[in-house]
């Protein structure tokens, strides 16, 4: 074998010499803020609140964890994200990537569901803290869930209304409110109410008059008791409007609903052909149904599903492009071959198009995975002060103990520590699979 000329040797040391010139900042970099951080948080785990001139501690900050149950409700909360997020970011990816291949408008779709990618996750909470508001008047979710709740069960029409001290009325709003006189075929009910806002006063109503009274019926009104100015309690007067959309029961004098009517806009109701005997008019306590006041998404019972809900909302639109890029290199043969052989639409999707896509989902699911074990700007932006202990996870847990009040840095470190474990075999299996796939 000939010998290398003499300048190889030189030349070989230059280019190695060339490399680490061009490596060395990046090996900087990553000693500095990635290699030493994580030495240290490891080494600081093991020391109390003082740091290292302080007592030495052990594991007792690993098992202040497991006894503090925060930090360890903390833990099952991160469980629980990492059972749900990946899994449905991946599925509700999957299925938008699927109809984005059989819409027209895919281009607009896909633009809107990426488009919560576009901006931070603080801000998205901050977002969705407004959605999530109880209000329905403030509130998006619980004004859609008012929609579908009122067209259900609509609400009453006067639902502050109380009996006016001129009414002599017994009951309350969940049973209704009946008139204490009794009244004959002929007779003539006057129901009074007051503490009614101006604008809760039905839509249409008029002035309130009293019915002239009729044979062979029981006539009455309805009204707003209450005049701008001073008034007669009890007594209709000009300025007193009457409320329509009342309704009002005519009892016999066992206590029993006979027939039932529903006021005018002038406040006036009749029943007719009424039979001898005494009765009692009465208003239903449906005129008294509160409206729906919301899901309390904010509180402490249901603070984790809203956290879980924003994001997703977040990540669906990644796992959408990535299984679209996913959907648009598979061979179209394969397909085509499935249905000439006579395959439904969902078999060749289940056993075709799923298993293909294999690689591209574990992507997803992977990275999601890792994704769920390091949030926190979402959930201190989402969650209130005072629902905070309960959708706490890890990082959150980790950031409170450190510099949220406690100050314990101890713990603190423990917590990164056991962060950093838990990302390990994730990051591992990523490798694992970007070498099989190479």
């Amino acid at each position: 074998m000939a010998a290398p000329p003499p300048s190889a040797g030189p030349r070989r040391a230059g280019r190695y010499l060339t490399g680490a010139i061009f490596l060395l900042p990046a090996f900087f970099v990553l000693i500095v803020w990635m290699v030493y951080p994580a030495v240290y948080t490891v080494i600081r785990s093991f020391f109390g609140q003082t740091g290292f001139l302080g007592t030495w501690v052990g594991f007792d900050n690993y098992k202040r964890i497991y006894h503090t149950p925060e930090l360890r409700h903390s833990v099952t909360n991160s469980l629980i994200w990492v059972l749900v997020v990946p899994a449905f970011v991946s599925a509700i990816g999957l299925m938008f990537a699927v109809l984005t291949e059989r819409v027209r408008w895919s281009v607009a779709f896909k633009t809107i569901v990426f488009l919560p990618m576009a901006i931070s996750a603080f801000a998205t909470g901050v977002t969705w803290r407004i959605m999530y508001q109880q209000d329905p008047n403030i509130g998006a979710v619980n004004a859609l869930g008012r929609v579908v709740v009122d067209a259900v069960s609509a609400p009453g029409a006067l639902p502050t209304a109380l009996p006016s001290l001129g009414t002599p009325m017994s009951g309350s709003t969940s049973s209704g409110f009946v008139l204490n006189q009794p009244l004959q075929p002929g007779g003539v009910a006057k129901m009074g109410l007051t503490g009614i806002p101006p604008n809760q006063v039905p839509a249409g109503a008029k002035q309130a008059v009293v019915p002239p009274s009729a044979q062979g019926e029981i006539v009455g009104v309805v009204w707003k008791d209450f005049k701008p100015g001073g008034g007669t309690p009890g007594k209709v007067e000009g300025g007193e409007a009457g409320l329509p959309g009342v309704s009002v029961q005519l009892r016999s004098s066992q206590g029993k609903t006979v027939e039932s009517s529903t006021t005018q806009n002038d406040g006036t109701f009749a029943f007719k052909n009424v039979r001898p005997g005494t009765y009692k008019t009465a208003i239903s306590s449906s005129t008294f149904k509160a409206p729906w006041a919301g899901f309390a998404w904010l509180g402490t019972s249901l603070i984790t599903p809203s956290l879980l809900i924003a994001y997703i909302w977040i990540w669906a639109g990644f796992s959408m492009v990535v299984i679209g890029a996913g959907l648009a290199a598979m061979p179209r043969e394969v397909l085509e071959a499935a249905r000439t052989d006579g395959a439904t639409e969902w078999q060749t999707f289940r056993r075709v198009t799923v298993p293909l896509l294999a690689p591209v989902l574990s992507v997803v699911f992977i990275t999601m995975i890792i994704n769920v074990l390091k949030v926190f700007d979402i959930v201190l932006s989402l969650a209130p002060e005072s629902s905070q202990t309960q959708a706490s996870v890890i990082a959150l847990a980790m950031w409170r103990t450190s510099f949220g009040g406690v100050n314990d840095f101890g713990t603190g470190s423990a917590i990164a520590a056991i962060l950093f474990l838990l990302v390990i075999p994730v990051l591992a299996l990523n490798i694992r699979r970007f070498r099989r796939e190479q």
